[in-house]
């Protein structure tokens, strides 16, 4: 009788599988050990509301003088934020603090740098009623979207009803800020297992990322976000700007100067940096955060490799098709511009 195949045999099979599964988990990538994780596309979001969303974040006729939007501040274009020190507001008033991006803003535990938004559908509704951005009040701008028929009616479709509130706008918003998210940055692809998307310089920027400390703070898929922070903690932060992070929300001045750490995502694109926006370069930045929160002063090509590494983290930019914004009726009222 002629012996079985041994790879018939039910007890080497087990064996052999084991071995097999074992050298798979050896050759995977270690990303898994890394303090990072790659962005991935966005899922599970409402294709309606986002689409309306989209048409109502580039209509500035939710701001009392019809020409701020929400794209002013957030340029979609511009890494998502505005490339200034801080924006500019109703009647050209100079804001407070600096516009953080809102690329991958999904990804944060709460929003603004003071983090008074749990969410993003919270955040949606502060701008349009804050009199240092758009200067409207809620009931205006409902009063301008009821004022629309094509609003009126895509509302219907998209809710399931004729009420059109608030809470419906900051639903559409936030649906649209959710598809905002930037995957498929080379490090990203590093991350995935493949060893030539980054060069030797930003492996060495990375490493030192790593080695220092910054992942402390700056970590998981958004690389921030998750955490607030005091900005100063090795050594005082000096600057003239007014904002005293958690503080101006929980009252508790253990958290005062307390602010979210901010996403490194798309960084390359979103100077200046700090919530002054005092750093005007990744260099200054890299070598400002060194000094106050790590105690540690960067060389020149320590800076450099940092600077390097964090290059690699700009993904792939939302391609966004402006959308036709429903024309104004004979009976929308609204305040005269810059009253």
């Amino acid at each position: 009788m002629r012996d079985k195949p041994l790879f018939k045999s039910p007890v080497l099979r087990l064996v052999l599988g084991a071995v097999s599964a074992a050298a798979m988990l050896a050759l995977a990538p270690a990303r898994a050990a890394e303090p990072v994780q790659p962005i991935e596309p966005a899922r599970n979001v409402n294709a309606a509301q986002a689409e309306l969303g989209k048409k109502l974040w580039f209509d500035p006729r939710l701001s009392r003088s019809g020409f701020i939007s929400c794209n002013s501040c957030h340029n979609l274009s511009m890494g998502g934020s505005d490339n200034l020190k801080t924006s500019i507001g109703h009647n050209w008033q100079k804001g407070p603090i600096n516009s953080p991006t809102v690329l991958n803003s999904s990804l944060n535990m709460a929003q603004f740098w003071d983090g008074r938004a749990k969410d993003l559908r919270e955040q949606a509704g502060g701008p349009i009623a804050n009199p240092g951005e758009m200067a409207f009040t809620h009931d205006l701008a409902l009063d301008m979207l009821r004022s629309i028929p094509q609003y009126v009616a895509e509302f219907k479709q998209v809710f399931g009803h004729d009420k059109l509130t608030i809470n419906e706008v900051t639903t559409a918003i936030a649906a649209f800020e959710e598809t905002l998210v930037t995957p498929n940055a080379r490090f990203d692809k590093w991350l995935k297992g493949d060893k030539q998307a980054i060069n030797a310089q930003e492996l060495r920027g990375y490493e030192l990322f790593k080695g220092s400390g910054c992942v402390a703070c700056h970590n998981g898929p958004n690389l921030g976000g998750t955490s607030f922070q005091k900005m100063g903690l090795v050594e005082p932060y000096q600057t003239d700007n007014p904002a005293e992070g958690r503080y101006a929300v929980t009252k508790n001045d253990a958290e005062r100067f307390n602010f979210k750490v901010p996403t490194l995502r798309n960084v390359e694109l979103t100077y200046p940096y700090f919530h002054d926006g005092a750093a005007d370069t990744l260099a200054q930045a890299v070598d400002t955060m060194g000094r106050i929160q790590l105690g540690r002063k960067f060389s020149e090509q320590e800076n450099a490799d940092i600077v390097a590494f964090l290059k690699t983290l700009t993904g792939e930019q939302p391609q966004i098709v402006l959308p036709i914004l429903p024309p104004s009726s004979d009976k929308t009222k609204r305040p005269q511009p810059f009253d």
